[in-house]
Formats: structure tokens, sequence, C-alpha cells
């Protein structure tokens, strides 16, 4: 997994006008827990980009006026306009000690049931893994090509290496939404109707055929 490195200064006060104050000046209050103590610093907002606005999870190197920290971003806030970073949790990690971690599902291919007609419906777009840090994943692949109508990708169905899922197993992570001119028919009539269209075709290709003899 990629590790990104964040620079930052330690906080001489910890009150709301100080972390006001830093906020106009660009930076963004940030707090490092899970070890011996609590580390209260800021860091440039720019900094924070790459570690944000991405649909990979990373490792965070936090480097506090020459003291290093190996960490993973907790939680983010976020002002309810400008959406601007307000605070920003860490949770300090050790080797040979397992985390926890959302990470980013991504789906590939093109399913079954969208090609045609039907409608994807991404409703988990990350999962909780628990794993050590050598193992923990950037992102989760799933294949959808065999996906049809009604059916979904569950928790239960992702493949672990190395890792546990913690969320509900039997929680949809995608599925394909029947078209609404096709609700409520069902499997013999869908199949019927293929037939039809495929007869349709044939008899038609027939006729391209016999026009010129026509002629």
């Amino acid at each position: 997994m990629k590790t990104i490195e964040i620079i930052g200064y330690k906080r001489a006060n910890l009150g709301k006008i100080d972390a006001k104050n830093l906020r106009a000046e660009g930076m963004v209050p940030c707090v490092i827990y899970g070890g011996e103590n609590q580390v209260h610093f800021h860091a440039p907002a720019i900094l924070f980009r790459e570690l944000v606005y991405t649909s990979e999870a990373h490792f965070v190197k936090i480097n506090v006026e020459g003291e290093e920290f190996d960490c993973i971003m907790q939680d983010i806030q976020f002002h309810p306009v400008s959406e601007m970073i307000m605070h920003v949790d860490f949770l300090q990690w050790f080797t040979g000690k397992s985390i926890k971690m959302e990470i980013p599902v991504h789906l590939t291919g093109v399913s079954k049931g969208v090609s045609n007609g039907g409608t994807l419906i991404h409703k988990r777009r990350s999962l909780t893994i628990k794993a050590l840090p050598k193992n923990m994943p950037e992102h989760i692949d799933l294949d959808i090509t065999a996906l049809d109508f009604g059916k979904a990708i569950k928790v239960h169905d992702v493949i672990t290496d190395n890792f546990e899922i913690q969320d509900t197993p039997q929680a949809s992570i995608a599925v394909v939404e029947v078209p609404r001119a096709l609700r409520g028919k069902t499997d013999e009539e869908l199949e019927a109707e293929e037939g039809t269209e495929e007869g349709t075709e044939e008899a038609a290709e027939g006729e391209e055929a016999a026009a010129p003899a026509a002629e």
C-alpha cells in the first residue's frame, strides 16, 4: 500500500480560537492517538489532497518536528458548507498488530443485467477490513460481468486474502435492478421475449438476403 507523507507542527494551544486561526492560515488541526500519548499538531491543507481525494486507501507517515509516526486516517471532518477540512484524526499503527481500515470497493467489467437495460446500484463503496499492515489492500476489485437482473454480489462473495471483512456477510455490495418495463414478468416470459427478438432478427436477415434475388 502506498504511503503518503505529511509534515506537521506541534500545537501550542488546543482551543477553538486557535483551531480557527490555523484554518484561516491554510492549516488543518490534527491529532494522533493509539500510542503512549496523543500528539496534537497542524499541517498544511495542501498535503491532504492525495490522501483524502482518492479512490485508494493509504498509509500515512507523519513527521511532527522530527518525530515520525506510522498512521492511518481514522476520521475526517468537513465544513458543512465550504467542505473545508476542519479536523483529522490519525491512528498510529505498529508492525505485527492488526488494524481496521475502510477499503474502497472497485467494480470491474460490465454486468449482463446492465447490458440488457438494468440499472447497477453500488450499495457499499467500501468495506471494513481487519488485517496486519503488511496485508492491508489498497482496494478490493469485484468482477460484476455475470451479474444479472435482480442479482447481487454480497459481502460473503468476496474472496479474502490474509484479511478479514468486518461487515455483515449478507449485506449487498452491488445489485442490478430490473428495468421498469420488465418488472413483474416471469423468467419464462423474459426468455420467450428474447426468443421472439432472435426470431425477428433472423427473419429480417432472410428478407434482406432474398431481396436481391427478387430484383
